[in-house]
């Protein structure tokens, strides 16, 4: 017996219902990656708990860890159980570990309350991308990846936003945003629990370019995840992505510390030249994914903002230490994050569309495997970025992220077109 939140759909939803169900799957995207947000606050919460970023990086590596095997064993799942029997658990109840958090007096429990947070989001964040594939078809595949994105960005974009208001209303106590956090999460998890669907098993199964290629629902067995493991080219994307990623996970964990150590900037100013950088993020991502269907291709989009978030990279690393003006460091960051989108989300498509060939009842599977992996790496940035930090400062960190974005180019531009007659389009 399914549990009473889930209304699995039978009949594949169009038109405005369609787009309805994709808006609760971004705002799960959002509220997943909202609820487990810390980056805010680090340089407050590392000052009153007596704590280096090393110690913090070891912390958060640790828990990062935990929460990427539940992201690998939580899209198996849900191509099993479903989307939304195990998505609405992992949203509400790491909602409410934010009032734990807000509770932490010393870094072991700082270590405590982040394993759980973690272990519990893992699922969710790589759940919500399946349901944003299941939703849309491939003419609108990239456009539909865009929105998702508004999740980690939006996330990243409301919480430095409402620290940016609220930290000097509450004398910079850094409990606040914890309390506000888990507060908003819980009110929009009832929105989602009370809007969110998913469709069958069968539904999921089929590979749709546009939304007139409804079929009847039929039984379909689910597919063996050790069929994506054969194709060396779903790996170039996992392996390559995940390079492209230390410069993401860099700006999402450490944005603010970096900031403020590197340039000179105060705690509040840097969560708004922050915010700054995420709504270009987010105008770029939609402007580029349905350009992107339009043309019905990827590649040149992913490697041209990948060359030019290269470029832009290059000038930052060669401003650490000269302590330029705040409107010319503002401007370097938010031109990073416009690229940074321009690449993203045609990649997003493409990798669903080429998992999507390989299996379509595996997506869950595909993403989850991307997610374990991304998290793998980033359990990885938080041991050794500090040390790095430590020995060679912040130009030395973003060189290594550099190097990343280098991997992610000579991947992209070495992967071979796809072979089916829709991904020829898209190649």
């Amino acid at each position: 017996m399914k549990p009473f939140y889930v209304r699995e759909l039978h009949v594949y939803p169009v038109g405005a219902r369609r787009i309805r169900l994709l808006a609760i799957a971004v705002l799960a995207s959002l509220v997943a990656n909202f609820e487990t947000t810390i980056a805010t606050i680090l340089p407050l919460l590392m000052a009153d708990l007596g704590m280096s970023l090393r110690v913090y990086g070891l912390i958060a590596a640790a828990s990062v860890l935990v929460g990427g095997l539940s992201a690998g064993f939580g899209g198996i799942l849900s191509d099993r159980w479903g989307r939304v029997a195990i998505l609405v658990p992992t949203l509400t109840v790491t909602a409410a570990c934010n009032f734990l958090l807000a509770l932490v007096e010393t870094p072991g429990q700082l270590f405590a309350v982040r394993c759980l947070m973690l272990f519990i989001e893992g699922a969710g964040i790589t759940i919500t991308a399946s349901l944003v594939r299941d939703f849309s078809p491939r003419l609108g595949r990239a456009q539909a990846f865009a929105f998702w994105t508004w999740g980690p960005v939006g996330a990243s974009f409301l919480a430095s936003g409402i620290a940016g208001l609220t930290l000097p209303l509450f004398g910079n106590a850094w409990q606040s945003q914890a309390i506000i956090m888990g507060v908003v999460s819980l009110a929009l998890c009832g929105v989602i629990i009370w809007q969110i669907a998913e469709p069958s098993a069968a539904l999921r199964a089929q590979v749709l370019t546009a939304e007139a290629e409804v079929t009847a629902e039929r039984a379909v067995d689910p597919g063996k995840v050790r069929a994506l493991l054969r194709h060396p080219h779903l790996w170039a994307h996992v392996a390559g992505n995940t390079a492209w990623q230390v410069l993401y996970w860099t700006f999402a964990i450490f944005g603010q510390t970096l900031l403020v150590e590197a340039f000179g900037m105060d705690t509040a100013a840097a969560n708004g030249v922050v915010a700054l950088a995420i709504v270009l993020n987010a105008l770029a991502v939609v402007v580029v994914g349905r350009v992107s269907d339009r043309l019905l291709t990827r590649r040149p989009f992913v490697l041209t903002g990948t060359a030019l978030t290269i470029a832009t990279l290059a000038y930052c690393v060669s401003l650490v230490g000269d302590r330029p003006g705040a409107a010319h460091v503002t401007l370097v960051y938010s031109l990073l994050f416009l690229f940074l989108g321009i690449a993203y989300v045609p990649w997003m498509a493409a990798f669903s569309e080429d998992a999507e060939d390989v299996d379509a009842r595996l997506q869950g599977a595909a993403l989850g495997l991307w997610g374990m992996v991304v998290r793998v790496m980033i359990v990885v940035l938080l041991v050794v970025a500090p040390q790095v930090v430590a020995a060679g400062g912040w130009q030395t960190w973003l060189q290594v992220a550099l190097a990343g974005q280098v991997v992610f180019l000579a991947a992209m531009a070495l992967l071979p077109r796809r072979r089916t007659a829709p991904a020829d389009a898209t190649a």
